[in-house]
């Protein structure tokens, strides 16, 4: 089942809660309830080298998913975590907004 979210793609959201929590990042990937944000929550894996796929063996540092709960959206007017808000436009477009300032974040 798809878990409704505010946020998308390449927004930038903060670390609330866990080993990580305060640092801030970009959002790469969202799917059902999880986010993995750039250089947040790296793990090690450990690959079998695949000469089929040219993939060389060793340990390898990549993100991995948090749950959607423990990030919030930092907003690009205040600076700050915020909640979003969603308001609408003169064009029937509605568009989010930083509940802290009411700054639009959709430009």
């Amino acid at each position: 089942m798809a878990i409704k979210t505010e946020l998308r793609r390449g927004d930038v959201v903060q670390v609330m809660t866990g080993r990580d929590k305060g640092k801030t990042g970009k959002i790469l990937d969202i799917q059902s309830g999880r986010v993995t944000v750039e250089r947040i929550s790296i793990i090690k894996r450990h690959t079998r080298a695949n000469p089929s796929k040219n993939v060389r063996g060793g340990i390898v540092e990549k993100e991995s998913s948090i749950d959607l709960s423990n990030v919030m959206i930092v907003c690009p007017g205040c600076g700050k975590h915020a909640r979003i808000g969603r308001k609408a436009q003169a064009d029937g477009t509605r568009a989010r907004i930083c509940r802290r300032c009411g700054t639009n974040m959709d430009q």
